[in-house]
């Protein structure tokens, strides 16, 4: 008698990684990345060089951390407790229900872009002229638009976790965001700062 045909095991579906941000102790973001990759954890610390003056001293060039007190980690949600079992970290950016996934084309932009250019930490932005990025490593990514001097540069928010940071663009990588419905007059900006480019102004 033939034993019955029992129906082949589907392995269980991996789960799906994703990045999350990691609150760090203050000063401790560098070891803490370290520690994380020391465990095979995927991390990202984006870093800007900064000039520091001591009295009587020369001048010092440093790498500091563009978002202070933050680390990014790529993992499966099962693996928070290797991620919250290293020293210096604090938690994970979340609610009660579990920590909150960031968006990944914002990650991995910032990953190939900022390196690119002069980057520094920004106070945190919700609202203004709103602008996408085109072109280049950070194209599709949205923020605040600035003058500064005769340049402009973009503020990135990370509303994950209430971080901005600015970077330097041109005219020509620029493109307006759709109106909101708010009536506020669409500004002009130029090679200057005046004229050319439509952006478009939010509430």
């Amino acid at each position: 008698m033939k034993a019955p045909k029992t129906a082949p095991k589907i392995p269980p579906q991996a789960e799906k990684s994703e990045w999350f941000a990691v609150y760090t102790a203050a000063r401790h973001e560098k070891h803490v990345a370290q520690l994380l990759q020391e465990r095979g954890v995927e991390t990202f610390l984006p870093l800007y060089e900064a000039t520091h003056r001591w009295h009587k001293r020369r001048p010092v060039e440093l790498q500091l951390p563009l978002f202070p007190t933050y680390v990014f980690v790529r993992i499966e949600r099962r693996a928070r407790g290797v991620v919250l079992a290293v020293p210096g970290v604090l938690a994970i950016v979340g609610a009660p229900g579990g920590p909150w996934p960031l968006p990944e084309f914002e990650i991995e932009a910032m990953r190939s872009g900022l390196h690119l250019r002069r980057a520094e930490p920004h106070e945190y932005l919700a609202v203004g002229t709103r602008v996408r990025i085109k072109s280049g490593a950070l194209a599709g990514m949205e923020g605040v638009l600035e003058r500064t001097g005769n340049g402009l540069r973009v503020v990135l928010s990370l509303d994950g976790i209430l971080r901005s940071v600015a970077v330097e663009v041109s005219r020509e990588e620029l493109e307006a965001l759709p109106r909101d419905g708010s009536g506020v007059p669409v500004p002009r900006i130029g090679p200057n700062g005046t004229g050319g480019a439509r952006i478009a102004a939010g509430a």
